[in-house]
């Protein structure tokens, strides 16, 4: 399931599985060695995602295993931090359609850059930072109506007609 999860997250040829050893005696983390591994692309060898995942690919395997394990997992608040790293487009959409069903089960906060997953929220949020008094501060504006088209349109690449469209 974690393996057309990432096809639909713009990793098609993927594959994600877990390695298993059995050791030879128990310590304080059990006996069994257990290993996330990542193969990246078709007729590549799976590799141990510590080691070669980038911070998309990883971003994007949490989301699909979050996805698979939805309705399981127990945490009440799941945070993606900047989860569109190194995607764009058609994905950025998939990404944000999928946060947005994990939210049935979830509250999902997420930090994006892509307005095709800020769409996507029921929610948005925009921070700045400003100066106050000599120092700079870091603030937090829900946007709604008006203002979220005009920070949709924004994130589009500008202002301007067609992006206010867009936008909308």
């Amino acid at each position: 399931e974690v393996n057309a999860e990432l096809g639909e997250l713009g990793m098609s040829g993927a594959t994600f599985r877990v390695a298993m050893e059995n050791g030879d005696r128990f310590s304080e983390t059990g006996r069994d060695r257990v290993e996330m591994l990542i193969s990246p692309a078709s007729g590549e060898e799976a590799m141990p995602i510590a080691r070669i995942a980038s911070g998309g690919e990883l971003s994007r395997l949490m989301l699909a295993l979050k996805m698979v394990l939805a309705r399981a997992d127990q945490v009440p608040t799941l945070v993606f931090d900047e989860v569109d790293s190194g995607i764009g487009g058609v994905t950025a959409g998939r990404i944000g359609e999928k946060l947005s069903g994990l939210s049935a089960y979830h509250q999902v906060v997420c930090v994006t850059h892509l307005p095709q997953i800020a769409a996507c929220a029921d929610v948005q949020f925009r921070i700045f930072r400003s100066e106050e008094g000599g120092r700079t501060v870091t603030q937090l504006e829900e946007l709604q109506g008006e203002g979220r088209v005009e920070e949709l349109a924004r994130m589009l690449g500008g202002g301007g007609e067609s992006a206010s469209r867009h936008a909308r």
